[in-house]
């Protein structure tokens, strides 16, 4: 990432960190707010349930709107046109998976994490053990990418040069993040989120306002001036710029289409945040906000890369350091100078902020709940803040682990962590909750081939893919030991979950049809929901 090293032209460092800095104040001193709430388990992993659906809608699109979307999104489109757009198309259409399938049903069966669904009709430690397992490893992975984006994104806007720099810049951002969470356990780290969200949404309106207006409003004009700065012209408005170029990138393309659609409702994080609302109408209802304001976002990204493309023009965009992932720095630079620039720097810091947050609180809590208090004590925790106290040592080691990774991983392509991220979550993650909220016969023995079996998969075909060795975007590109043939596994390693699962169940003699009844009950009216979630 050396090539990062100068910084964007005509960004001012000192304006940027202040504007961050000014960012963290404000998050901090709400954090402390929050936490003088924070006593019991439910307050610290859920927020005491004390969330509306717009507050608890509002933060979920504070969660999922990363900095690759921003930085990632807005870039792709300034470079390729259609096919950048396609990656706003899956990361929405996925809230539908998520609102049709998992949202409700998931608020009224479980309790904190993803294990007490799957423990809800099983045999609990086996099943959570797993859980745990998946949810670490889909956390890890996400924690990566957003580690190694601050890396990246610190060298653009601040002109950070050295590795030890970077570094530094990583540990800052781990640190600040293992404040938050903590001190404010998951209330903190939901107001955190929303503050987030507002400046990241209000920033892209901004920003589209402003390009649209220096075209009469007219975006049929934008795109024609965009088409025209460009040398690939044309090919801009059309699909296949980036994915059409063979029979397996096409494939690749699809591939990674399924992971993002079906990953969205496997991601832990993000069904946590179904837990931090009062009843599965208000778990529906977040859903819709988090949909409404996520679409707008991800239109506002079609103008804002159109809007890079016709402004600051793609080989410029190629040419900065950080290529495509300057688009939106560069524009903001272009219309508004220094001030907005720093604005929206410190605004993709804040994004990177508050999602390692959610991911760290998701973790801890996982290994908490689910592997000490249930698989260690059995179910039989005498003190009762023995388990928060877990989670917040969980939190510090996870940080810590995250920076670590963050300052080794600097280097590599954040795309490709989330993708794998995804990947993991559509595999080992999705296919279960699905079995264990609509299919009777599915056992024990079922969940665990369908997590271990998805997990071993996705990791091994990306462990064996070009993303990993045999090319030069490749983590390894000196070496070549690759024989799948795409990027990302989804397309073979989600149906093979599927598989495992079916077969698993099928083999096995356990039946568990008689709880299941009590569970469908549950998921589907709510009955006995609130009673269970208040212990």
């Amino acid at each position: 990432m050396n090539h990062l090293a100068q910084g964007l032209q005509g960004s001012n460092p000192l304006l940027n960190i202040g504007i961050f800095a000014a960012f963290v104040v404000v998050t901090l001193v709400v954090v402390l707010r929050a936490s003088r709430n924070t006593r019991s388990a439910a307050d610290y992993y859920a927020g005491g349930r004390a969330f509306s659906g717009p507050q608890n809608g509002i933060a979920i699109a504070g969660d999922y709107l990363s900095a690759a979307s921003f930085l990632g999104i807005v870039g792709a489109i300034a470079l390729y046109g259609y096919d950048g757009f396609l990656y706003s198309i899956g990361f929405l259409v996925a809230w539908l998976v998520a609102l049709l399938l998992v949202a409700e049903l998931l608020r009224n069966t479980g309790k904190y994490t993803m294990g007490d669904v799957l423990a809800f009709r099983m045999r609990q430690r086996p099943v959570r053990a797993a859980a745990a397992t998946s949810t670490l490893m889909v956390s890890f992975f996400y924690l990566l990418a957003q580690m190694a984006g601050a890396g990246v994104l610190v060298s653009l806007l601040l002109g950070v040069s050295s590795g030890t720099g970077q570094a530094l810049v990583i540990a800052i951002v781990g640190i600040i993040m293992i404040v938050y969470v903590l001190v404010g356990g998951m209330k903190g780290t939901t107001w955190v989120q929303i503050i987030k969200a507002v400046l990241l949404i209000s920033g892209a309106a901004v920003m589209t306002v402003w390009t649209l207006a220096m075209h009469g409003f007219d975006f049929s004009g934008l795109m024609q001036a965009a088409v025209d700065r460009a040398s690939s012209g044309e090919k801009l408005l059309n699909p296949g710029a980036k994915y059409g170029k063979s029979e397996v990138s096409k494939l690749d393309f699809l591939s990674l289409g399924i992971a993002l659609v079906l990953g969205t409702a496997g991601l832990p994080h993000v069904l946590m945040r179904f837990y931090t609302v009062p009843t599965a109408k208000e778990a529906r209802r977040s859903v819709v906000w988090a949909i409404w304001l996520i679409g707008l976002f991800y239109l506002f990204s079609l103008v804002l890369g159109y809007g890079a493309a016709a402004i600051v023009g793609p080989e410029a965009i190629k040419a900065a350091p950080g290529s495509s992932n300057s688009a939106a720095p560069l524009l903001a630079q272009a219309l508004g100078g220094p001030l907005l620039l720093g604005f929206i720097a410190a605004v993709a810091f804040a994004t990177i902020l508050a999602v390692v947050a959610g991911l760290t609180i998701t973790a801890s809590a996982s290994f908490a709940h689910d592997i000490y208090a249930n698989v260690i004590k059995k179910g039989k925790v005498e003190d009762k803040d023995a388990e928060v106290r877990v989670a917040r040592i969980t939190a510090v080691v996870i940080g810590l682990v995250a920076i670590v990774g963050g300052i080794l991983a600097r280097n590599q392509n954040v795309a490709f962590l989330v993708a794998l991220a995804f990947a993991v979550a559509a595999s080992a993650n999705l296919p279960t909750i699905l079995y264990s909220l609509f299919w009777k016969r599915f056992n024990t023995s079922g969940a665990l081939w369908s997590i271990y079996g998805g997990l071993t998969t996705t990791v091994v075909l990306i462990v064996f893919s070009p993303a990993v060795s045999g090319s030069e975007e490749a983590m390894l590109p000196n070496v070549d030991f690759h024989w799948f043939p795409l990027q990302n596994p989804g397309l073979v390693s989600i149906p093979a979950a599927f598989f495992f699962g079916w077969l698993g169940t099928v083999l096995s003699k356990e039946h568990l049809e008689d709880k299941y009844a009590e569970m469908e009950v549950r998921s589907l009216t709510g009955a006995g929901a609130e009673k269970a979630s208040t212990h």
